[in-house]
């Protein structure tokens, strides 16, 4: 795997980019580290992602924690299955994939895995985008084909994304499209239509909580475009 180098050290796993860093230790994944700068990411998520700073490099921290009933009685620790079954270095692994085939997604940069009994808790930082933003306020400013062709190209490198929201979707201010947030996403031979509807629906659920009306004649407007795209 290209810009990608790996270091076990007891109960710590790191996998990272050399050029990123060529002393990773899991400093790097603790938000009270001075040496981060890091402030809170307020939109979507847990509250469990910062931006920081690094030798001069913008990115994004963020800590993995489960969402609904069971977050109330383990928040941030997940089943040891392997060190490549963490969530931190399977997103990794993913969003690798993504930049390789030269997709527009966050560039991983660290992906930290701790083991707690039998269990572990994760971190990933990802490069952060310049100047982008999530589509959820800025509907009216997004093109829905420009987006349709991201979904695409995700689709046909053979990802599914988990989590297909208008908070994991962005726009920079030069119209740009990025897709992030691939925890739990799968990389495999082939998306199939099922597989792709799914992302679309989600997406859909997401346009119309946020945005309501507008989000819904804004998804068909998506929808469409991607349908066409599919048949050329």
């Amino acid at each position: 795997m290209s810009n990608s180098s790996v270091l076990t050290v007891d109960a710590d796993g790191i996998r990272y980019n050399p050029n990123f860093t060529t002393e990773p230790n899991s400093l790097l994944f603790d938000p009270e580290n001075i040496h981060l700068a890091a402030q809170p990411v307020t939109q979507g998520g847990r509250n469990a992602a910062w931006f920081i700073e690094y030798q001069g490099q913008q990115a994004v921290l963020r800590h993995y924690r489960r969402g609904g009933l069971i977050a109330k009685l383990i928040r941030q620790y997940y089943f040891w299955t392997g060190a490549e079954q963490t969530r931190s270095w399977a997103e990794y692994a993913v969003l690798l994939h993504l930049s390789n085939a030269g997709l527009a997604v966050p560039a991983p940069l660290a992906a930290w895995w701790q083991r707690v009994f039998l269990g572990y808790k994760a971190a990933i930082i990802v490069a952060r985008i310049p100047e982008a933003f999530p589509i959820a306020h800025q509907l009216d400013q997004c093109d829905p084909k420009a987006v349709a062709f991201a979904v695409k190209q995700m689709h046909d490198a053979g990802v599914w994304h988990a989590d297909l929201n208008v908070f994991n979707v962005l726009m920079d201010t030069q119209k740009r499209i990025y897709l992030i947030d691939f925890d739990r996403a799968k990389i495999r031979d082939v998306v199939d239509a099922k597989q792709r509807k799914n992302n679309l629906l989600r997406l859909r659920r997401s346009l119309i909580k946020v945005q309501g009306l507008d989000g819904l004649q804004w998804y068909e407007q998506f929808a469409l475009a991607y349908q066409q795209l599919i048949k050329t």
